[in-house]
This record gives structure tokens, C-alpha cells and sequence, in this order.
């Protein structure tokens, strides 16, 4: 009997610090999502390379007549753009709908809504991979769907 009750409160015992782990590693996660979107909204393109991988791809997936193709953003352009002054505020909001670890790699599926300032600009879904490195979580690759109607 003492040991089924041993045994029990093992297991409840080990789930429970599992269940800490990957809620801090949630949250380590999500902290390197928002730091690059603080960035974007700061203008700061350091701090937005600060949440990226060495190497990281980005892509959209954007619509030409009506044909879905996919598009290469060049990472260094988008981090001078973000960098280089501009008369609106890029705030793009998003919710994190759901957060897969698995060891060192983390899959982030986020619906956005993107303002220029406070006008609506466009919306879709960013879906990010990321690493976990020796300096922590940082994005590897993003991905984006954009539309002008049916958000959410």
C-alpha cells in the first residue's frame, strides 16, 4: 500500500513540475513574439533583431489575381525598414492562440490585426518556429497570411 501511495504522489508529483517547466517555457516563448512586435511598434530594429535567429526566413503569403504565391522577405530589409523613421506607428496585435514545445523548438500560431497608428491596415495569421539557443528562445522562421476582410 505504501508503495501505490509512493507511487502516486511520484507521478502527481513529477507532472506538476513538467506542468511549471513548460508553462515558464510558454512564457519564454511568447516573451520573444512580443519583443519583436515591441520593436516594430518602437521602431527599434535592434531590439527586433534581438528576438531573431541567425538566419532567420521570413515569408507572406500574399495574393496576385487572385493566385496565392508565396513571397521571400529579406530579413535585412524588413529590420531597416523597421528601423528607418516613419510617420505611423507599425502595431500589429496579436493573440496567442496556440503555443507547441517539444525540447528546443516552439511553434507560435498568432491571428493578427495590423494598424498603421490607429487606421486598420490588414489582418491574417502569423505563424513563427522558434529555437531555443544558447542565449534563449529566438525566432527562426515567420510566416504570415494578409487580407483586408474576415478577420478573426
Amino acid at each position: 500500500m505504501i508503495k501505490i501511495l509512493l507511487s502516486g504522489l511520484l507521478l502527481t508529483t513529477s507532472a506538476s513540475a513538467f506542468a511549471q517547466a513548460t508553462s515558464a517555457e510558454t512564457a519564454a516563448v511568447k516573451k520573444t513574439v512580443t519583443t519583436f512586435f515591441d520593436g516594430m511598434r518602437k521602431g527599434d530594429s535592434t531590439l527586433v533583431r534581438s528576438a531573431l535567429a541567425p538566419g532567420a526566413v521570413l515569408h507572406t503569403i500574399a495574393n496576385r489575381n487572385g493566385t496565392p504565391q508565396l513571397q521571400v522577405e529579406s530579413t535585412n530589409e524588413f529590420l531597416k525598414a523597421v528601423g528607418t523613421p516613419h510617420p505611423d506607428v507599425w502595431d500589429e496585435r496579436i493573440s496567442f492562440d496556440k503555443v507547441l514545445i517539444d525540447a528546443n523548438l516552439a511553434s507560435v500560431w498568432a491571428p493578427y490585426e495590423f494598424y498603421l497608428g490607429n487606421k486598420f491596415s490588414h489582418c491574417g495569421y502569423d505563424s513563427f518556429q522558434l529555437v531555443k539557443l544558447a542565449g534563449g528562445w529566438k525566432i527562426a522562421y515567420i510566416i504570415d497570411t494578409r487580407r483586408k476582410k474576415k478577420c478573426k
